[in-house]
């Protein structure tokens, strides 16, 4: 593998991890308060749907011109990657809640407790819970496999990456039987960040024409440029929120 497939498959993997440590959330909730049955059935509902996204999209990503699938591309993570900095930023300086699964996973349960049971063998609160979790997070998870593997024309080393992420978070969560508090979410939320923008950077750039001194290398520089940058935004806040606080 070369640099550039090695930090796509890196920053699919992070970012896929997150989107399921938050689905399998879901889906324990559902099967611990509602049932296995519901819970699995709609899981599998939605991996049938993500499925069929995903082998509709790829081939129509791949088929795009080069030029303006990194054009398009680069600005879809662009916009992704600056969403996730700016929730991560705010977090990590203190003016915004930190993501809490635990939180998350007791409110849900807390909820699906509530719900009357039904007579049918799969009990539609356990079911929908479980659907729109995985189909949600799944989607962002389809949209980072099409839209990395695809202008990398690569989808099968992206959905390999995907695919074992989802296969560690999943083990892990059902191995412990509780919400994955331990994962370091907030952290990976920014890193995932810092990673996904400065590959928009990289290829909207290129699309657009533009030829990088260090070519694949330039990745890595973006990195690095945008890590100090986020670092430096996060001290000043912090500042803030103290000078404000006093």
């Amino acid at each position: 593998m070369n640099s550039r497939e090695v930090l796509l498959a890196l920053a699919v993997f992070l970012a896929c991890a997150v989107e399921s440590v938050e689905a399998v959330t879901l889906v324990l909730a559902a099967g611990l308060t509602r049932g296995w049955r519901s819970a699995w059935a709609g899981t599998a509902a939605a991996l049938v749907v993500l499925a069929a996204l995903v082998a509709a999209l790829g081939p129509a990503l791949t088929s795009l011109p080069i030029g303006v699938l990194r054009i398009a591309v680069g600005g879809l993570l662009l916009v992704f990657g600056l969403q996730w900095l700016r929730k991560g930023i705010l977090r990590a300086s203190g003016f915004k809640a930190l993501h809490d699964e635990d939180a998350i996973f007791a409110e849900h349960a807390a909820d699906l407790e509530g719900e009357r049971r039904g007579a049918a063998r799969i009990d539609p609160a356990g079911f929908l819970v479980s659907f729109k979790g995985v189909l949600l997070e799944g989607l962002e998870v389809a949209f980072i496999v099409v839209t990395f593997g695809g202008n990398q024309h690569d989808v099968g080393l992206a959905a390999i990456a995907a695919g074992a992420a989802a296969v560690v978070v999943v083990a892990a969560g059902f191995a412990v039987r509780a919400p994955l508090s331990r994962v370091p979410e907030n952290t990976l939320k920014l890193a995932v960040g810092v990673m996904l923008s400065s590959f928009g950077m990289f290829w909207a750039a290129e699309g657009a024409g533009a030829r990088w001194p260090a070519g694949d290398g330039a990745i890595l520089a973006l990195i690095a440029v945008t890590l100090l940058s986020t670092s430096a935004l996060i001290a000043l806040l912090r500042r803030r929120r103290l000078a404000i606080a006093t």
